[in-house]
């Protein structure tokens, strides 16, 4: 975007601007210093990760032991990166006992974790999703064939719902998929006709909230006038 604009011969006070980066990166986009304004910060262990799994799940848990090892297989680091790897290593392998839950959570928990507070969960809810996901597989293959359905009536994907049945009829969202077989013309007519109930719904949730506003205080006559009022 920085550098489409310079090309068009805009000032840099002006790409500071409308862009909202710095002067200092966009000049130095615009002069070739660098492309890439949200770049990653370089990590020296990234090449020797598997390495450091293995070391570590057979039984090294010394920093000072696993530097002498990585560095037998060219790592030049220093061994003080190992060694804070090494304190992480056992923070979080001490978090995932600590975090432990007394009882198992509730199927609205678990549900609510899966869906609502899928990108967003806290330490201790990862470490039970972790759990679940190894315990119980199909939990999370169900997620996975619910976010294709919901893919699948946002994008009006009509043709590949027989497939997505088929899947889902082994596994633990059956019901669903059944459900969908058996009144199949009217989901086909939901993927495939521009109509909606959302307007009808719409008034309905207003001619509620109206209802429950004047419980207790007036009469039907009142409700009406104030709908018609409202429409």
């Amino acid at each position: 975007m920085i550098l489409a604009r310079a090309r068009e011969g805009m000032a840099l006070k002006e790409i500071v601007r409308r862009t909202g980066y710095s002067r200092g990166t966009v000049r130095r986009v615009v002069r070739g210093g660098r492309s890439d304004v949200f770049r990653p910060r370089q990590n020296s262990l990234a090449p020797f990760d598997e390495r450091l799994e293995r070391e570590w799940t057979g039984g090294c848990r010394n920093g000072a032991e696993l530097w002498r090892r990585l560095g037998a297989v060219g790592f030049s680091g220093s061994p003080r990166v190992v060694s804070e790897w090494a304190t992480r290593r056992r923070r979080d392998e001490a978090a995932v006992v600590e975090g432990l839950p007394r009882k198992c959570p509730s199927a609205r928990t678990i549900a609510k974790m899966m869906t609502t507070y899928r990108y967003t969960s806290a330490r201790k809810q990862a470490i039970m999703m972790t759990m679940i996901e190894k315990a119980v597989p199909d939990l999370f293959a169900a997620r996975d064939l619910l976010d294709e359905f919901h893919a699948i009536v946002r994008a009006r994907k009509r043709g590949c719902l027989d497939d997505w049945i088929d899947r889902a009829r082994t596994g633990l969202l059956a019901s669903l998929a059944t459900g969908l077989a058996a009144d199949r013309a009217a989901v086909d007519a939901a993927l495939s006709e521009p109509w909606s109930s959302g307007q009808v719904e719409g008034q309905i949730t207003k001619l509620k909230l109206l209802k429950r506003q004047m419980y207790g205080r007036a009469k039907i006559d009142l409700l009406e006038a104030r709908l018609v009022q409202a429409a």
